[in-house]
């Protein structure tokens, strides 16, 4: 690579970075609630579930910046935490992430279960006949939610279970 080509590259990542910062940083702080995506002007943070069944998790936000690893869970649930043009920072329950190309995520909601194995209800109490059991690590697709519970659908069997088993929905999140 010529001197003036390695310059050109340090000045146009030089300048993605400060557009990238601005962008980051301008998200729209709302008095009534959390900050606004500047390209969607939905949430930050906020809640989605990955499209496909295989999405490349990419250091930075265009496809000439380096695959740090492939997500391979489709449904998995994922946290959006910045946007850049069609690129979204997002974050996995282990707090791992990087960005991924907004084609790769749905609005479809979903929650991953977490810690010991826990019972999905017919009714949103601790006392309820037990539907079934679900594994850590199960993937449900999330419909309601009231300030603890949340009703959940997962391999043919829906119910419901506590907010504090979940991951991919908020602590005051309340969903009709």
């Amino acid at each position: 690579m010529g001197v003036l080509a390695h310059w050109r590259r340090v000045i146009r990542t030089a300048i993605l970075v400060v557009c990238l910062s601005t962008t980051i940083g301008n998200a729209q702080q709302n008095d009534a609630g959390p900050a606004i995506g500047p390209e969607t002007n939905l949430p930050l943070p906020r809640f989605v579930s990955l499209r496909a069944n295989e999405a490349n998790v990419r250091r930075g936000p265009s496809l000439s910046h380096r695959i740090d690893w492939v997500f391979k869970r489709r449904d998995m649930p994922l946290q959006v935490i910045a946007e850049y043009g069609h690129w979204r920072r997002v974050i996995d329950r282990d707090g791992q992430g990087g960005w991924v190309h907004y084609r790769m995520l749905s609005g479809a909601r979903t929650v991953v279960v977490e810690g010991e194995q826990t019972a999905l209800r017919s009714r949103p109490q601790q006392d309820a006949l037990e539907n079934a059991t679900l594994e850590p690590g199960v993937v449900a697709r999330l419909e309601d939610c009231t300030p603890d519970w949340c009703e959940l659908t997962a391999g043919g069997y829906r119910g419901w279970v506590p907010k504090s088993a979940l991951w991919g929905v908020a602590d005051a999140e309340i969903r009709d």
